[in-house]
């Protein structure tokens, strides 16, 4: 019953290498699925969670703030409709991550799970980077993409992913010290990244 949490530079093969594990040890691949979980929560559209993903920390709150009065606030947090913020969004990735990792088995990829689950028994971290060129270069070769194309892709959610951990106050999650692993995919390939994580979870002294 244990966890696997992957944390990545974008393109270096997180969503790949999930998967891949999870194939290996009959494991369940959580990612996009977190933000259909999230939007039930709050009685929400995907869209919304997705936009509070993307948008910087405070920057979406604050908007809405100036929109709606607070009165009214307080009654569409009451009310069917549904509500979320970025204060609402924390507090459900927190639980959901935390109940997913309560039934074990799965590989829950970014989000933050490193920190969330930081004491939770069974539970792996792993961090994979990756030089700019080489995710450009992978994100060419494994999406079909142009050249230019990559670079934009690969530039926009390296921002995304700052301002999602802006939202949980780190600025850190980069240093090794959070995590049981740091694989550089620049000087290894996914099937020496996929024995590697997949001996640190078998080791029975780990």
């Amino acid at each position: 019953m244990s966890v696997i949490t992957i944390s990545r530079q974008f393109g270096a093969g997180g969503l790949t290498l999930g998967k891949h594990l999870c194939e290996i040890l009959s494991y369940t691949f959580i990612h996009e699925e977190i933000i259909n979980m999230i939007s039930k929560k709050a009685r929400v559209s995907k869209n919304w969670v997705q936009a509070i993903e993307k948008e910087a920390g405070g920057k979406l709150h604050q908007f809405i703030d100036r929109l709606i009065p607070r009165g009214l606030m307080d009654r569409i947090l009451d009310d069917q409709r549904g509500y979320i913020d970025e204060e609402v969004y924390i507090h459900l990735l927190d639980q959901i991550i935390s109940q997913l990792a309560e039934k074990g088995d799965c590989i829950i990829l970014g989000r933050g799970g490193q920190y969330i689950l930081k004491d939770h028994p069974k539970t792996y971290h792993v961090l994979l980077i990756a030089s700019k060129a080489d995710r450009v270069k992978f994100m060419e070769g494994h999406y079909n993409l142009k050249p230019q194309e990559a670079v934009q892709v690969v530039n926009a959610e390296d921002k995304r992913r700052i301002n999602l951990y802006r939202k949980f106050e780190k600025s850190d999650y980069d240093l090794p010290g959070h995590y049981h692993l740091t694989l550089n995919m620049s000087k290894i390939g996914l099937e020496v990244a996929a024995r590697i994580i997949s001996g640190l979870v078998a080791d029975p002294k780990s």
